[in-house]
This record gives structure tokens, C-alpha cells and sequence, in this order.
């Protein structure tokens, strides 16, 4: 398959949104700000020369080295870049990120053995928090906020109030299927009134192509749908895989990555069962689970 390239958007002076079409399976978006003297950077990349595609990106730019990197959340697709960085930067994420990408370690090899990561050294956050963090790069306040479990138990907002730009992580994901697999249905839609209530103008999904707060509604209705199907489906008897199955995803259908559908399931029912939000999923069933909505094959990295 072939992808097209990275891009970059300004948003605002100084402020700049990385996009890596087409938003599926480990292409996530980045971005980074800079007033010309210093640069804070969102998010990394999946493998290393895609890490080395976005420092270059950025210097292209004309902004410095980033001393700053924020991730949004653990997963590899966000956080496997962060060494090409590291060296001349503080890496800073939520304290449960912290201890997320340190458990995960190289899981991305794991499911994908497959695919070209590169030399990658993981590297959490050097800097933690917990509720929220506000960071300054010359004039631009940048919020880092802390939505609670949502896609994961430790995702993070990045709001820049004075530009009304917000990078959401994969709190959204444009035209592509939220994965709630490790973290909440309920802290989802949570986190959707959370950032409703910055009124951002921009919104830099953590997939997908650039868009505005009518992602949200978009996602809320995804979720509302699983919330109703893993409802029936449990009340009736049927696994996570057999209500997938027999689900009529309608308009969603045509979003990226519908296998995800499954995934969603596992964490609505373990909800409706009283778990924890966030608590562990037999992850492999869960991959084997999405496997079969995938026509028996297994689901393929793009980076």
C-alpha cells in the first residue's frame, strides 16, 4: 500500500500541525510550537525514520531543536521517536504514561514483528504530572491537561488558549474508529465535555486529517452506539465478537479501522461488568477478536 507523505499546516504564528496520512494504524499526527528561540514538540512517530522525517520537518521550518517533547498518551506510535529527541529534551507526560510505556516496553514489535521500527530506545517521560501542567514557549501558553481515562489511563491534552488550537491525542480520531481498548468508554465521553469546554477552534485529531469541534459530536455518537450495542448484546448472551459480528456500523462503516468496533466491545462489556475504567483486557483476545472482523487478517501497521 502505498502512503502519501507527511505534511505540515501553520495554525497560528509559531505553531504547527504534523500530519502523517492516512491516519491509520501507527501514522498519528504531531505538531510543535516556537517562537523562534525555543520549540516544544507533540508527540513523536512510530519508528525511527519517521522520528528523523519529523525533527527534519521541524527544522525545515526554521524553528529550533525541540528542548521540549509532550506526549499525548504511551502508545508507540506516539512515544517510539521520542529517543531522536531526547537527547536535548525533556520528555513530559502524565505520570500514568510514565509507568504505561515503561510496562508496554517494545509491544509495537510485538504485534507488528513485521515492520521496520528502526533503532528504537524507549524513552518515557522525564517530566510527570497529574491533574494539569502549564508550559510557556516565549508568548504561547501551552496547558497540558489530564482528561482521566479515556483512550488510556494516562492521555493528555495539549491546549494553546491564546491560538484556540488544541491537540487532542487520539482522544479523536478524524474518520478513523476510536480504540478504547485500553482505557474507558465512560471516560471518553468524559473527556469529549472536557474539551467542548475549551471552545477550540482548530483541533489537531490524534489521527486523521486536521478538523474542528464537529469531531466531537462525530465521536459521541460512535460511542453512544457501542454504549447501546454492548447493552443489547450482553443482555441477550453474545460474546464482544458475536454482537460485532452482527452489528450494522451504518455511516461508520466507512471510517478507518471498524475492526476496532470488537476491541470497544470488550471495554463496554467489562464496564457494564463492573470493572474499573481502565482496567487490563485480555489484550490478546482482543487482537485475535479484531483479526477476525478483519476477514481473518491480521491488522497491519502503515509506518
Amino acid at each position: 500500500m502505498t502512503v502519501a507523505e507527511p505534511y505540515l499546516v501553520q495554525l497560528a504564528t509559531g505553531v504547527h500541525a504534523y500530519i502523517q496520512p492516512d491516519g491509520g494504524w501507527c501514522l498519528n499526527n504531531a505538531g510543535f510550537v516556537s517562537d523562534g528561540g525555543r520549540t516544544l514538540l507533540v508527540d513523536t512517530a512510530a519508528t525511527e525514520r519517521r522520528a528523523l522525517a519529523l525533527r527534519e520537518a521541524v527544522l525545515a521550518a526554521g524553528a529550533p531543536f525541540p528542548r521540549t517533547v509532550v506526549n499525548t498518551h504511551h502508545h508507540g506510535d506516539h512515544t517510539y521517536g521520542n529517543g531522536v529527541f531526547a537527547a536535548q529534551a525533556v520528555v513530559v507526560g502524565h505520570e500514568s504514561a510514565r509507568s504505561e510505556q515503561l510496562a508496554a516496553g517494545h509491544q509495537l514489535e510485538m504485534i507488528w514483528p513485521g515492520t521496520d521500527f528502526g533503532a528504537v530506545e524507549i524513552t518515557a517521560p522525564d517530566l510527570t504530572y497529574r491533574d494539569r501542567l502549564t508550559l510557556h514557549v516565549g508568548g504561547t501558553e501551552v496547558q497540558v491537561l489530564h482528561p482521566g481515562t479515556a483512550h488510556t489511563t494516562g492521555d493528555s491534552v495539549v491546549w494553546l488558549p491564546g491560538q484556540g488550537v488544541v491537540f487532542t491525542g487520539d482522544l479523536v480520531f478524524a474518520e478513523g474508529t476510536p480504540f478504547l481498548a485500553m482505557g474507558s468508554l465512560a471516560g471518553s465521553l468524559r473527556a469529549l465535555e472536557l474539551l467542548r469546554s475549551l471552545d477550540a477552534e482548530t483541533v489537531v485529531p490524534g489521527h486523521g486529517p486536521l478538523t474542528d469541534p464537529s469531531a466531537y459530536e462525530a465521536t459521541e455518537r460512535y460511542l453512544r452506539y457501542v454504549a447501546e450495542l454492548a447493552r443489547e448484546g450482553r443482555s441477550q448472551g453474545l460474546s464482544p465478537l458475536e454482537t460485532a459480528q452482527g452489528a450494522d456500523l451504518g455511516a461508520f462503516a466507512a471510517w478507518r479501522e471498524s475492526e476496532r468496533l470488537v476491541a470497544n466491545l470488550h471495554r463496554a462489556y467489562a464496564e457494564l461488568a463492573g470493572e474499573p475504567e481502565g482496567a487490563p483486557l485480555d489484550f490478546l483476545a482482543v487482537l485475535s477478536d479484531m483479526t477476525v472482523m478483519n476477514g481473518g487478517v491480521p491488522i497491519l501497521c502503515h509506518a
